[in-house]
């Protein structure tokens, strides 16, 4: 089934946006997807209609409010097919989501000469962490190596583990080059020497169908506003027993059973991990988001996206100079590209005059970009509001750009 792109475009008051009266064309969701508008509606309605505090209140307005919060929970249980919704916890992004667990499961897991496996190809959020992790623990950091196609060396990460492997942290979509990294296999590798596996989600949420069953990996992180949802909302997704067997990232209210002026006693995953007063109305809006995708279709959206950044690869490779970094057969929705003689960012500056979005710059993946000998790149990434046309009429941009600054 096509998905009706016109349709969808109404979608996204944002589309409406006009730069020197010419019509915004956006390729810069891999940094934030616009928001929908059943999903701003949504937030507008918790706020005007429901808004109070959750699982405190004895009145109407917070058994409503608690009743929304829980059942978001719910169907983001459902939506990556999760055991159970104790093990869905809201934070407030991939990057918080991250740090939770670079900080409980290394407090309670990690010992000097642990070692910790992360990737060329990692966000800095999924870098930094655990660099403080291991300078904490005395562990140490290993790392896959990344192939000139933009691929992760399968050969290099079973060279490097052992049973020494306590965490491997991956990216299941790159956020710089799009390529598609093999995690069900990374998994059972890691597995094989009793390490666990934190799946970086962010790019992958809004077009791949995940199942953390199917996966098996430990923990799943992404972020409400990489698919079409509210900001500062995210979810990690964590193997209950694991999560209850791990200290709490933060403290206050909400997260424990007891407490006297000396001590305390916490309460089991979600809450254990949900301190103080949550972002109701992110989990609300990320529901609907996850409404709004389930109305589309996931496999729909992966079609489409694919297709489109497909085309647009080929023909960005047709032109002279321009060189498409990690040019690989399981890219999906990300192209970064290098124009040779022509700065990144000089390039997305005439690009937006003509109306395009893009990112420029090294997009927080610096040790990917001295991989590939680059100070930057530019980025095109595609959405479910993208059109074959849009991207056409993006290439007419790209030679303007080329005759301007060459």
């Amino acid at each position: 089934m096509n998905i009706n792109v016109k349709n969808i475009k109404q979608d996204f008051p944002a589309l409406k946006t006009k730069i020197n009266n010419l019509p915004l064309v956006y390729l810069d969701s891999a940094a934030t997807t616009l928001k929908a508008k059943p999903v701003i509606d949504r937030l507008g309605e918790f706020y005007l209609l429901e808004c109070a505090n959750v699982h405190r209140g004895a009145h109407y307005l917070s058994d409503k409010a608690t009743q929304q919060f829980e059942e978001a929970r719910l169907k983001i249980k459902t939506f990556i097919n999760a055991k159970s919704e104790n093990e869905i916890i809201f934070t407030s992004g991939t990057t918080d989501s991250i740090n939770l667990v670079a900080h409980s499961f290394c407090e309670k897991y990690l010992s000097p000469g642990d070692e910790i496996i992360i990737t060329q190809m990692e966000h800095h959020s999924n870098i930094i962490p655990w660099q403080v992790a291991a300078q904490k623990s005395g562990a140490s950091i290993k790392v896959i190596e990344v192939t000139e196609s933009g691929e992760l060396s399968l050969e290099s990460y079973k060279k490097l583990l052992s049973s020494k492997t306590k965490l491997v942290a991956i990216n299941y979509i790159s956020n710089a080059l799009g390529t598609v990294n093999p995690v069900k296999k990374i998994i059972d590798l890691a597995h094989e020497e009793g390490a666990k596996v934190l799946v970086d989600a962010a790019q992958a949420v809004s077009v791949l169908d995940i199942d953390v069953q199917k996966l098996d990996c430990d923990f799943l992180a992404f972020s409400g506003h990489k698919m079409f949802g509210p900001h500062g909302i995210g979810v990690l997704y964590g193997k209950e027993d694991l999560l209850n067997s791990m200290p709490p990232y933060k403290t206050g209210g909400s997260m424990i059973s007891t407490v006297t002026l000396q001590n305390a006693e916490y309460l089991n995953s979600p809450q254990r991990f949900e301190a103080g007063t949550p972002h109701i109305a992110g989990a609300v809006g990320l529901a609907a988001a996850v409404d709004y995708i389930n109305s589309i279709g996931i496999n729909e959206i992966y079609e489409h996206e694919k297709s489109i950044s497909d085309w647009v690869t080929n023909e960005l490779k047709r032109i002279n100079g321009l060189r498409v970094i990690g040019d690989n057969a399981s890219k999906i929705n990300i192209i970064s590209f290098d124009i040779k003689g022509i700065h990144s960012g000089d390039l997305g500056h005439l690009l937006d005059q003509q109306g395009f979005a893009i990112r420029s710059g090294h997009h927080c993946c610096q040790p990917l970009m001295d991989r590939f000998s680059l100070a930057g790149t530019a980025r095109v990434s595609v959405s479910i509001y993208n059109t074959k046309s849009d991207l056409e009429n993006f290439m007419v941009a790209i030679e303007k750009c080329k005759e301007l600054l060459l």
